[in-house]
């Protein structure tokens, strides 16, 4: 029986691959003291198959393909947060992650000599302990045999594990406090009692405002309007304001007047307030005060819901498709209003091919591009690196004319998890015969390599972060994240510290740490084979 199977999923190659999707994922989501292996429990399955069956052997460019659309969805979400890490504090943050990652390469080199491990085997070890699937392409490219995933295949789990562990016992060993986080969307209701003598218009006003304060709605003689800069106040008016803080809706009361609920936004017969999808792909990376807004009828953005943060949105924000926006409007303007921003909840799962398309292409010649080094050879980004360079850049472009390179996140999560699915299955069913071999015979001391090769990355970052660098706790937490990559760890980091931080240090950190690897595992990888 089991002879029939083997020979049903040899002879069926995209049989196999799929299998190893679906039962990868369903392993991946059991649940084990609180781990589980996630997207990572698709390579084991796709070892597990080509073990059993190793005519079951993945041919074409598949796995490349898989392993492109992943880099792709995440430069393209994490690029705009990439550029700002390489200023202000994410330089620190950069180099400490830097620092970190070399030194575990060297543990890796030194271990490595000291124990007699294959070159291919050890820059997969290093590859799998930091659960970096782009690395291992860049081995499998230097060495241009399977080897590399061996290695990469033994260590990869403890790769997930070891960053947790390190986690739990610094939070129990620190025990940080954080404030509930912060909402940060505040409307409330003024009425105008303080004022200059002369009376004020409301650019006046306006000018006089916290910084991120936006009037909404002017209430005058029992009617809304909506603001503009020319109205003249007087005491008794009321405006409708939106504030990014509550300290900062406190000190609009404190300049004008006193809060005043339900008088502005109960009375809805003048304007009233409507959600929309956005899903014009035209509107997607266009500043909101560049927005071509209708002139037969007015129209005040209020508020911006993006992914699931209600956020006040400032004039050089721009919009997204799958956006949610809140707008002030008059009632009998509804329907031409929601047909100017599309509101359909399908373009969440839409984007276009004509972006994806060029940008895979740019990314893929750039990846071709060689860079000499003088004593090494010459080294190239290779498909583990200019495709995310390029999505990095065209993510924080956002917009280039008409062609509007971000996507909606679901659409996004979509492609680069069924892209890494695609490759990680791809990797485990051609390496699968030659995995079951090696690991019977230095299994184990591939395994530990690998724990202290990332259990050295971790403390470098926690300790030094954390007693030298004084990091913020959150801020160190998304700093490992990126480093050591896997995104199961980001979600343990951000359970110990649950603040946006932890996210944003971990876009900060996680392209630039993919592309030091990648490069790293080149440089070093041609000098063992010219060596």
């Amino acid at each position: 029986m089991v002879a029939v199977v083997a020979d049903l999923i040899g002879s069926q190659p995209i049989l196999a691959l799929f299998l190893a999707v679906g039962v990868g994922y369903a392993v991946g989501q059991i649940n084990i003291f609180g781990f589980s292996l996630g997207i990572g429990a698709v390579l084991f399955v796709g070892l597990a198959l080509g073990a059993v069956a190793p005519k079951a052997q993945i041919a074409g460019p598949i796995g490349l393909i898989g392993l492109v659309m992943f880099l792709y969805g995440i430069g393209t979400l994490y690029g705009r947060q990439f550029f700002e890490g390489l200023s202000g504090p994410g330089r620190r943050y950069n180099l400490l992650a830097f620092v970190a990652i070399v030194a575990g390469l060297l543990v890796a080199l030194g271990l490595g000599r000291i124990f007699h491990i294959h070159p291919a085997h050890l820059l997969g070890i290093f590859a799998g302990s930091m659960t970096s699937t782009p690395t291992l392409q860049a081995a499998l490219d230097v060495f241009g045999s399977k080897e590399p995933s061996i290695g990469y295949s033994v260590t990869y789990p403890f790769g997930v594990i070891g960053p947790i562990l390190g986690f739990y016992f610094l939070t129990r060993a620190v025990k940080p406090a954080f404030p509930p986080p912060a909402a940060r969307f505040h409307m409330g209701e003024i009425t105008i009692e303080r004022l200059p003598a002369g009376g004020a218009t409301l650019g006046e006003v306006k000018e006089k405002l916290p910084a991120g304060v936006q009037v909404s709605i002017v209430r005058q003689g029992h009617r809304n309007l909506l603001p503009d800069d020319d109205i003249e106040l007087a005491a008794g008016d009321g405006l409708l304001v939106a504030a990014p803080t509550q300290d900062a809706l406190a000190e609009v009361e404190e300049i004008l007047g006193r809060l005043d609920p339900n008088r502005v936004a109960k009375d809805r017969s003048d304007l009233s307030y409507q959600r929309f999808f956005v899903s014009r792909a035209y509107l997607a990376g266009i500043p909101i005060d560049e927005l071509p807004m209708p002139k037969a009828f007015p129209m005040h953005i209020l508020h911006l819901r993006r992914y699931d943060l209600d956020i006040v949105p400032s004039s050089d924000a721009t919009l997204e498709i799958g956006d949610r926006i809140g707008v002030l409007v008059p009632p009998e303007h509804i329907a031409a209003a929601r047909t100017f921003f599309g509101d359909s909840l399908k373009s969440t799962a839409e984007f276009s091919y004509i972006s994806v398309g060029f940008g895979m292409v740019l990314g893929v010649l750039l990846g071709l591009v060689p860079i000499p080094l003088p004593g090494v050879g010459t080294v190239s980004l290779g498909i583990g690196g200019g495709p995310l360079i390029v999505a990095l850049i065209v993510g924080k472009l956002r917009r280039t004319g008409p062609i509007s390179w971000v996507m909606p996140l679901p659409a996004n999560i979509v492609l680069r998890n069924f892209g890494l699915t695609l490759f990680l299955a791809t990797v485990g069913i051609n390496s699968g015969q030659a995995f079951l071999t090696t690991v019977a015979d230095t299994g184990p001391i591939m395994l530990l390599l690998g724990a202290i090769v990332v259990l050295t990355v971790v403390a470098i970052i926690l300790l030094a972060g954390l007693y030298v660098l004084k990091v913020p706790f959150d801020d160190l937490l998304g700093v490992a994240s990126g480093a050591t990559g896997n995104p199961a760890i980001l979600v343990y980091a951000s359970q110990m510290a649950p603040t946006e931080r932890t996210d944003i240090a971990y876009a900060m950190i996680f392209p630039s740490a993919t592309i030091l690897k990648v490069l790293a595992v080149q440089i070093v990888g041609l000098a063992m084979v010219s060596g």
